[in-house]
């Protein structure tokens, strides 16, 4: 599944609409992903799928601006009016911040 971040601090600061957009891949319960774009020149998330669809996860990201930012994450699957997933993700970064983000499929 291809997605697209709609998570805060993710958009490039000269094109606000610029999100990271990476594809989910699955075997198993054994979830993963790779992303980049916008202000995330790379990132990866690695977890397991579990009752209903939800995946708990851990996941890495280099910034464009040299950060490198780490946490985990919970993420409850949502279907969009349009048949689309999205997945409503509670994230927890390693210096202790919070937060949700969407993370919603693009057709490819």
């Amino acid at each position: 599944m291809s997605f697209r971040s709609s998570a805060a601090g993710t958009a490039a600061e000269d094109d606000p609409e610029s999100t990271p957009v990476g594809s989910y891949h699955q075997t198993g319960d054994l979830v993963w992903a790779e992303f980049s774009g916008g202000a995330v020149r790379q990132g990866r998330l690695v977890g397991r799928c579990g009752p209903g669809g939800v995946i708990t996860a851990a996941y890495c990201q280099v910034l464009t601006d040299g950060a490198v930012v780490s946490g985990n994450c919970v993420s409850h699957p949502e279907q969009l009016p349009d048949g689309r997933l999205r997945l409503r993700e509670e994230w927890c970064r390693a210096d202790g911040s919070r937060g949700t983000s969407f993370i919603e499929e693009v057709h490819a």
